[in-house]
């Protein structure tokens, strides 16, 4: 599936790395371009950035309760959710020069739409390649139906989600007429435990349906990742931050520049180490002859003497007759005389 202009992905491809922006440039617009430098020179495909607002993603009542207000707020007199939200929200306009910025660098640049006004803006103004849905919205299917006749690839994360819920969204989206979707394995969780992360259903979402899987990553580190990229993951999306210790939302389970780089340069290493389903590789053959065995002689033979089990070894290089073949050369006559520990080969033999 073509995912932008010069990114086709599949299950299995070099998969597409999406440095998840999110809130981590902190409102702060020179802060944005440094991660988008860094997620470039660190090897990431695409930036993306979160397009919520004040208006478009909490109630009133979540407000007055700050409900989601996280632990590094609480400790903050000074901040309610609704600042909070003020503050780390990305304008249109700022988006907009993100992207030009973007694009002077060489890396991708997208949003996750919270309203259809912002999926409007994304596909009309921005130029999205694609549109991502966060975990969040996978149940609301009016939205979705509404995103999915933009005819823009659909890149669903499911979050949170039930089998049945991830099923009617896909065939919400094909219903809409798009079938330029890419379904993620993710758990929405900050961050999730090993043992619930499930990477195995990875290997099953690409058996139930005919679309590329990829991977919305929310663990510490680098290794989930990579073993996601084995699974077949044609694309991984990681939260990323200059520095663990930001005052933020998502700092602490982000990657830094230098795990970014591990995982961009290891899911290409680990791609190609995937390999096809042959079981050895074109250089064997060059390597074959060097490494196995040959038919040799235990001691001189001389020319009409027969071939006896006890006038023959077996021993590198493998250029001459195969063991596999010494039931065809035992008590067989040799045309000429045949030193010790020498190749016996088919033209030496009667």
């Amino acid at each position: 599936m073509k995912l932008t202009d010069k990114k086709e992905v599949f299950n299995f491809c070099e998969p597409y790395i999406i440095a998840e922006l999110g809130s981590n440039h902190n409102g702060d617009k020179e802060l944005a371009k440094k991660l988008i430098i860094a997620a470039k020179e660190s090897g990431a495909d695409c930036v993306k950035f979160q397009s919520w607002s004040k208006e478009t993603i909490f109630s009133k009542k979540v407000y007055e309760d700050n409900y989601f207000l996280k632990d590094d707020y609480r400790n903050r007199t000074d901040y309610t959710l609704e600042r909070i939200v003020k503050e780390f929200s990305i304008s249109e306009q700022e988006l907009l020069d993100m992207k030009r910025f973007s694009d002077e660098v060489g890396i991708d640049c997208t949003s996750t739409p919270f309203s259809k006004r912002e999926v409007d803006f994304l596909v009309d103004e921005l130029q999205s390649p694609f549109i991502k849905v966060a975990s969040m919205d996978l149940n609301n299917y009016p939205f979705l139906e509404y995103l999915a006749k933009k005819g823009l690839p659909v890149v669903l994360a499911t979050g949170l989600s039930e089998f049945y819920e991830i099923d009617r969204a896909v065939r919400t989206i094909e219903n809409a007429g798009n079938n330029q979707i890419v379904v993620l394995h993710c758990v929405a969780l900050y961050p999730p435990k090993d043992e619930d992360v499930n990477l195995n259903n990875i290997e099953s979402l690409q058996k139930i349906y005919p679309y590329p899987i990829g991977f919305s990553d929310h663990t510490f580190g680098f290794s989930v990742p990579l073993a996601a990229v084995a699974k077949g993951a044609c694309i991984i999306e990681k939260h990323f931050t200059l520095d663990k210790n930001l005052f933020g939302w998502d700092h602490k389970i982000s990657a830094t520049p230098e795990e970014l780089e591990i995982i961009c340069g290891e899911s290409k290493r680990i791609q190609r180490a995937m390999g096809s389903f042959r079981f050895r590789c074109e250089e064997d053959e060059e390597r074959k002859a060097a490494f196995r065995r040959s038919i040799v002689t235990t001691r001189t033979i001389k020319a009409g003497e027969v071939i006896r089990e006890s006038d023959i070894d077996f021993k590198r290089p493998g250029t001459g007759i195969a063991p596999a073949e010494s039931k065809y050369v035992i008590g067989r006559k040799t045309k000429k005389d045949i030193g010790t520990d020498e190749l016996i080969l088919w033209k030496d033999l009667i």
